[in-house]
């Protein structure tokens, strides 16, 4: 598991300085790049193999408003690993109060950029991804 801190910035949110819905996937990108560079995957040297790792599932539910101002913890767990892709889950906690704000998962594929055609994970990134 990787966790990534956050405080809301006002672009974050809505006239009403709640976190605008669609934020809560830009923090769970945060997550998963951060699980990776702790695994030693980066994002650069996946794209200089001309590999990318698109998004193609994203789900989340919503239980409590972020505000503006708020520090939010981002937990990130990989939980199943595919011939092609991983599936990432996401808790947003508020951090004053451990209340959790929201729950989700994303999956993404492993892509030849390129060909733009989904590959088998490389065994040499196979072995450094690990569950849980």
């Amino acid at each position: 598991m990787h966790k990534v801190e956050h405080r809301v910035i006002y672009g974050d949110t809505d006239a009403g300085q709640v976190v605008y819905y669609a934020n809560y996937f830009r923090w769970f990108e945060s997550g998963r790049r951060e699980i990776f560079r702790s695994l030693k995957i980066g994002y650069n040297a996946l794209s200089e193999r001309g590999i990318i790792t698109p998004v193609v599932e994203a789900h989340c539910n919503y239980f409590h408003p972020a505000r503006y101002d708020d520090v939010v913890i981002v937990e990130t767990n990989i939980t199943e690993i595919k011939e092609k892709s991983v599936k990432f889950e996401h808790k947003v906690y508020r951090k004053k109060d451990k209340k959790l704000l929201a729950a989700g998962y994303t999956v993404n594929v492993f892509v030849d950029w390129k060909k733009m055609k989904s590959i088998k994970i490389p065994d040499d990134l196979r072995k450094k991804i690990k569950i849980g």
